[in-house]
């Protein structure tokens, strides 16, 4: 299972400051995203997650000269996600030095654009859900086709209509709840997709739980940021 770092981006800078060894008064304090994510791929990441915080609040993106310098700084996978809501906004992303896209919730219940960023993402395309029963409850679907029966949908049926429409990776973020692996396993196994989960993991056990679940990575942010989880660590666990 990959252990993916997450780097949150906010006005070009990190909105947290890198210091894992804080703790022991050692290192040195960063924001930068580009130093965070060369560390991290020094010590073995295998791909590094952005998340443009601006981009998200406006809907389109905003840190894009930062994903720049990130990718001129590591030869690994750079997987962008916020403010991602149409094909223009992916070629963008690709432009700027991404190779990998999350997509908005928000185009699950948009079929038609779901497919035109497909025809330029492929198989580098992700969706990104909150799979919280009272997140998806409270979004507003609209279609009345395989995403949305009577009532809101469930995860599964969310899950199970992205990926017939030819969507190959998700990622399931959690905020702080932790994710429910037994429901997760049960998704792995009905779909020819990788899972990735993001939030609610703050211990090596989390991980080896999602490992033996068949999640395909996870991704960390500030507990790896801060050092509250090992990197070195966290990639045993995931073994």
């Amino acid at each position: 299972m990959l252990v993916i770092p997450a780097i949150d981006l906010e006005k070009g800078r990190s909105r947290v400051v890198s210091w894992p060894g804080a703790a022991a008064g050692v290192g040195a304090p960063t924001d930068r995203p580009e130093m965070i994510a060369e560390r991290f791929a020094g010590q073995g990441a295998r791909v590094v997650h952005l998340v443009d915080f601006d981009g998200a609040r406006s809907g389109a993106p905003a840190n894009l000269e930062a994903v720049g310098r990130v990718a001129s700084r590591v030869a690994i996978p750079i997987q962008l996600a916020g403010g991602l809501e149409g094909a223009d906004q992916v070629r963008l992303a690709f432009a700027a030095g991404a190779t990998r896209v999350v997509l908005a919730m928000s185009v699950a219940d948009q079929p038609q654009i779901l497919r035109e960023c497909l025809e330029v993402a492929g198989d580098w395309l992700a969706v990104g859900l909150d799979p919280r029963p009272d997140r998806l409850a409270a979004f507003p679907w609209r279609t009345g086709g395989s995403l949305a029966q009577m009532g809101p949908p469930t995860l599964e049926s969310v899950v199970g209509g992205l990926a017939d429409l030819g969507v190959r990776r998700f990622v399931l973020s959690h905020g702080g709840a932790r994710p429910d692996t037994a429901a997760l396993s049960a998704i792995v196994r009905t779909i020819d997709a990788d899972v990735l989960v993001a939030g609610g993991i703050t211990d090596l056990d989390g991980i080896r739980s999602l490992r033996d679940s068949g999640i395909a990575g996870v991704i960390l942010g500030e507990p790896l940021l801060s050092g509250a989880i090992d990197y070195s660590a966290a990639l045993e666990a995931a073994a």
